[in-house]
C-alpha cells in the first residue's frame, strides 16, 4: 500500500508503509531466492534499527568516499569520467569484501555534466585537479550581503536568476528568464514565450538540455551499478534523498563561512529569515528524491553546528530551529532523515533531546561525539551510529579495530536502535583494518 494512494495515513503509517515497500522483495528481479532473502534480512535489520526495535544483529554500514578507487587500483578521475571502469571497480570491491551488506556509496560523479555547465563551486579530479586528487570545495561569498532580501522574498527565483549564472557560467542566460506570472493569462503568454526565446535564455536552456542528456548517460551506469548491488549481491540502498540544515545551505555555499559568521552579529534577523525561507525547500528536496527513488531515507550532512563553531546559545538560536523544522517536515511525509553529525556535538546533545522529536523517526551518524552521551540523550528516541575513527582504519591495527568495535557495541548496542559505521566518509583504509572492522561487526553485533 503506497503512502500516496492510501489516504489519510498518519505520520507513523506513512513511515511504516515506505519501509515495508523498501524491505519487500516482491516483484524485484533478484538473481536468486537466496539473494532475495539476504536483501530482505539486511533491509529489515536496518528498518528495525531506525524504528528503535531490536534486530537480530547490529547492521554494519560502510560509508565510503574514495576508498573503492584506492583499493581497486583505479584513479579518482575514473569515477568522474570513465563510467564503465568505475562500475567494474565498484563491483570488484563488493566481490573483494563479501561482508559488505549495504550499498556503499562512493564519489562516483558525472564529470561531463559539471564541465558542460562550467560549475565553479568545486574542483574535481580529471578536470582542474590531478587524476588522484580528491574533489575540493571552493569557499567563497557567492551571495552578497545586500541580496538577503531577494533570497528571503523568493528563494527559487533568486537561485535561478542570480545564483545559477554566478556559479555556472554556462547558464548565465538564466539571468534573463522571464517571470512566471507572464504565463497566467492568455494575453500575457506570447510575451512570456518571447522572453524564453531570447538568444541568451535559449542558449542556457539548450545547455541545460545537454547537461540533462549527459546526466542520463551517467544515470544509466549508476543504475547498472545499483542494480548489480541490489539484485545480484543483495545490498540494500540506504540513502534515497539528500538535503542539509537550512543554516548550512546559507553558510556553506551562499554566504560562505566567514561571511555567515559575521552576519550572526551584523544582520541576525536576516539570517533567521533566510533559514526560515529555505526550510520548505530543504524539506521538499529531501522528500521528493526519497519518494522518487523508493528509498525512504534522506541524508543530511551537518556542517556548521559542531561544538566550537558557534556558541551553544547561537546554536539554539540560529542553527537548531530551522533544522528541527526541516526534520519534522521530512518525517511528516514518511521519510526518515539520517543526519551525518560531523565534528563533535557533545555540548549540543541535551538541547537536541529537549526538542521532543518523535521517537523512531530519525537517524544520527556521529563523528567525534562521546557515544555514551549519545546513547543517553539521543538513543531513547532516535537511531544512532557511526563514531569508528577514520584514523583507526588507516593507521591502527586489526587488533585495535576489534577492541574499538567491541567497546562501542557494549556502549551502544543494548536495547537496539544502533548501527555500526565509520564516523567519517572513508577515503583511506588498509585492507586488513577494513576487513577486521567488518568481521568485528558480525562477531560483536549479535543480540
Amino acid at each position: 500500500m503506497s503512502p500516496e494512494t492510501a489516504t489519510p495515513l498518519t505520520q507513523e503509517q506513512k513511515i511504516d508503509a515506505r519501509l515495508d515497500a523498501w524491505v519487500s522483495t516482491e516483484g524485484k528481479p533478484f538473481a536468486s531466492p537466496e539473494i532475495a532473502g539476504a536483501y530482505r534480512a539486511r533491509a529489515q535489520r536496518y528498518a528495525d534499527v531506525c524504528r528503535l526495535r531490536v534486530p537480530d544483529r547490529v547492521p554494519t554500514i560502510a560509508t565510503t568516499g574514495d576508498l573503492q578507487q584506492h583499493m581497486m587500483g583505479v584513479t579518482l578521475a575514473d569515477y568522474f569520467y570513465d563510467y564503465p571502469k568505475a562500475v567494474a571497480a565498484a563491483i570488484a570491491f563488493y566481490d573483494k569484501f563479501p561482508l559488505v551488506e549495504y550499498f556503499p556509496f562512493s564519489n562516483f560523479q558525472p564529470g561531463p555534466v559539471f564541465d558542460k555547465v562550467q560549475y565553479q563551486l568545486y574542483r574535481w579530479p580529471g578536470a582542474q585537479l590531478g587524476p588522484n586528487q580528491g574533489y575540493q570545495y571552493v569557499e567563497g561569498e557567492y551571495m552578497a550581503a545586500d541580496e538577503y532580501d531577494e533570497l528571503i522574498r523568493n528563494p527559487e527565483a533568486w537561485l535561478l536568476r542570480t545564483y545559477w549564472p554566478r556559479i555556472m557560467p554556462g547558464l548565465k542566460g538564466l539571468a534573463g528568464f522571464p517571470s512566471l506570472l507572464g504565463s497566467l493569462e492568455l494575453p500575457f503568454v506570447p510575451f512570456f514565450f518571447a522572453g524564453i526565446g531570447s538568444p541568451q535564455v535559449t542558449e542556457a536552456l539548450e545547455t541545460m538540455l545537454e547537461a540533462s542528456r549527459l546526466t542520463g548517460e551517467f544515470n544509466a551506469h549508476m543504475g547498472q551499478l545499483i542494480g548489480t548491488a541490489m539484485f545480484a549481491k543483495g545490498l540494500p540502498v540506504t540513502l534515497g534523498g539528500f538535503s542539509k540544515a537550512p543554516f548550512d545551505f546559507l553558510g556553506d555555499t551562499l554566504r560562505g563561512t566567514r561571511s555567515v559568521m559575521m552576519d550572526l552579529f551584523r544582520r541576525p534577523a536576516k539570517v533567521l529569515a533566510a533559514c526560515e525561507a529555505i526550510t520548505p525547500l530543504a524539506v521538499k528536496m529531501a522528500v521528493d528524491a526519497a519518494v522518487n527513488s523508493g528509498v525512504p531515507f534522506a541524508f543530511l550532512p551537518l556542517h556548521k553546528g559542531a561544538d566550537g563553531f558557534m556558541s551553544d546559545a547561537d546554536f539554539a538560536k540560529f542553527y537548531w530551529p530551522s533544522l528541527e523544522a526541516t526534520l519534522r517536515g521530512i518525517v511528516a511525509q514518511g521519510v526518515i532523515p539520517m543526519m551525518f553529525v560531523e565534528g563533535g556535538y557533545n555540548t549540543r546533545l541535551a538541547h537536541m533531546a529537549e526538542a521532543g522529536l518523535p521517537a523512531g523517526t530519525t537517524a544520527w551518524m556521529f563523528d567525534q561525539t562521546d557515544m555514551a552521551k549519545v546513547k543517553k540523550f539521543i538513543g531513547p528516541w532516535a537511531a544512532i551510529g557511526g563514531n569508528v575513527p577514520g584514523s583507526l582504519f588507516q593507521t591502527g591495527t586489526p587488533a585495535e579495530m576489534r577492541a574499538y568495535v567491541r567497546d562501542l557495541m557494549e556502549t551502544c548496542k543494548p536495547g537496539g536502535g544502533f548501527w555500526m559505521s565509520p564516523g567519517v566518509v572513508l577515503d583511506h583504509a588498509t585492507e586488513e583494518n577494513f576487513q577486521a572492522w567488518l568481521e568485528a561487526g558480525v562477531e560483536f553485533g549479535a543480540y
